[in-house]
């Protein structure tokens, strides 16, 4: 029988594995010179105290050891077992990881994607950074891997209730992410590291007997009888399928347009919109572990903050310790920010997006309606923020003690957003209430963490995409639309995840609906 304790280590004792045991063991009542073997299986930091510590879960396995691990790619069969095909729309978690459920279930998936692969996709984001053009189908959005390959990897969620979680991180384990994320409380990948694992899971769809094709742009759904059959792409190739699956994540304004057309309901959903802050990485480990100096064996740290106003939330969001402020526009005419990390974040910087919930009470004084409301909103904003400069990715940015103030900076700090930024009235870009709420945000958590409001923190502008701005309904039991026979709504594009573990989960819900479905 395994036995489980729970220990406290100081973080300069966190990689002697010897004193981890001993305690652990003495804990547990067993003897030192037993050789069971044990194995950490939760890690976790607690700096609500003075000095920082180190929560760790043992579990110490009897005589007979741990039961032998099973890799969860050995259960995938192929495609022997059945003549059926689903087309999935999205080569992101939700698409990739609804692609490996299929593929365990007999089913060939072929997975389509309007962008490139990911070593393709560089080219492009370099583009963005350094050219200040937008490929709207190869971007920090579109393309392999979706968002998630390029903005951080965090692989934590509160979406237990949606699947199974270590299924999850098992798989992208077994695809090269370190076992780390398997016990870590907060997992995290790195952006410098996903695009091999999301390499990697793409040939083993492929070595199972599914299919990948990129750089294939979807205008057009087939339908007969009110049943979705196939799809038409832009350069006009059909191809046909016995069910399709819609995973184009959160940015895919044109999919939604489509539905709309072919008389497909869609529905307006509450998103949040605001800016992304940066402070110095040093500032918020000093504030979060009370030591100026965070050691060798204390990880960048990171916070999550949030706040009532007006009876709206203010919160953080993809906070990015150790991190990097990247361009996310999907389409020339925009700006838009975004977060990301690499795996050893070893940035100087340290940044969140910073949001306030919009909803259908707020759009009313912009005569904003219909299904359509919260999207066209949010595009305004973005178009607002472009326009105002000088038609480049350079955003628009304050200090955020200017910011607070409604003043425009004499100058900005250093920053890490490679485009470059630009003193600009955010105060006056973003929508009123918007930035009423954000500056009250900001005062309350300058008051609950020391040294937050400083002018050494850059407020950059504007994180828009925080989720999907539209749902796309389906059937509670079936998971199809409601209107469409054969078509499966899936992910954070059709409202349904929030991130990268939510979404992959989310995709294999649908693939078990898709297999239900092609059994009946």
């Amino acid at each position: 029988m395994v036995k489980v304790v729970d220990i406290r280590i100081a973080p300069e004792l966190i990689k002697d594995v010897d004193n981890i045991r001993r305690i652990a063991f003495q804990k547990a009542g067993i003897s030192l010179n037993s050789d069971l073997d044990w194995r950490i299986v939760k890690r976790s930091i607690d700096a609500r105290q003075r000095h920082p510590i180190y929560n760790l879960r043992i579990e110490i396995a009897d005589e007979q050891g741990f039961d032998p691990a099973v890799k969860w790619m050995d259960q995938l069969y192929g495609t022997s077992a059945t003549k059926k095909k689903v087309i999935i729309i999205g080569a992101g978690p939700a698409g990739y990881f609804a692609a490996l459920e299929l593929l365990r279930l007999g089913i060939k998936p072929i997975v389509m994607d309007r962008g490139k692969d990911v070593r393709a996709r560089r080219r492009d984001l370099r583009a963005i950074q350094q050219d200040h053009s937008v490929d709207p189908h190869s971007n920090y959005c579109f393309g392999e891997g979706g968002a998630g390959t390029y903005s951080d990897g965090k692989l934590y969620t509160r979406s237990h209730k949606r699947g199974d979680i270590e299924e999850i991180l098992k798989i992208f384990v077994e695809h090269g992410a370190k076992e780390d994320i398997l016990i870590d409380a907060h997992p995290h990948i790195g952006t410098n590291k996903l695009p091999q694992i999301v390499s990697s899971i793409r040939e083993s769809i492929i070595n199972h007997g599914g299919e990948v094709i990129f750089e294939k742009y979807v205008v057009d759904l087939v339908m007969r009888n009110h049943k979705v059959i196939g799809i038409r792409c832009e350069d006009g190739d059909e191809l046909f399928a016995d069910s399709v699956v819609l995973a184009t994540g959160h940015s895919a304004r044109d999919v939604y347009t489509l539905l709309h057309k072919l008389g497909l309901v869609i529905e307006a959903k509450p998103f949040a919109l605001g800016v992304r802050v940066e402070h110095p990485q040093p500032l918020i480990d000093e504030a979060q572990y009370k030591r100026k100096d965070r050691g060798e064996y204390l990880p960048p740290s990171s916070y999550a903050l949030k706040a009532q106003v007006e009876n709206k939330g203010v919160f953080s969001f993809c906070m990015c310790p150790g991190g990097l402020i990247v361009p996310a526009a999907t389409s020339p005419g925009e700006i838009v920010v975004n977060g990301m990390s690499p795996s050893r974040r070893d940035s100087p910087f340290a940044n969140s997006g910073i949001v306030t919930a919009v909803d259908e009470d707020d759009l009313r004084a912009y005569k904003h309606y219909g299904p359509f409301a919260h999207m066209v909103f949010q595009a305004e904003v973005e178009q607002a923020v472009f326009n105002d400069g000088d038609g480049s990715q350079r955003a628009p940015a304050l200090r955020l003690t200017d910011f607070v103030s409604r003043r425009l900076s004499k100058d900005l700090p250093d920053s890490s957003y490679i485009p470059g930024l630009r003193v600009a009235p955010l105060h006056d870009l973003l929508p009123d209430f918007v930035y009423r709420r954000l500056s009250e945000g900001f005062k309350a958590f300058g008051k609950k963490m020391k040294g937050y409001m400083t002018e050494e923190a850059v407020v950059v502008g504007t994180e828009s995409r925080t989720s999907a701005p539209i749902r796309i309904p389906r059937d509670g039991k079936t998971l199809m639309h409601p209107q469409a026979n054969a078509l499966f709504p899936c992910g954070e594009g059709a409202g349904y995840a929030g991130g990268i573990v939510s979404a992959a989960m989310d995709g294999m819900k649908v693939a078990r609906a898709v297999s239900d479905f092609l059994e009946d």
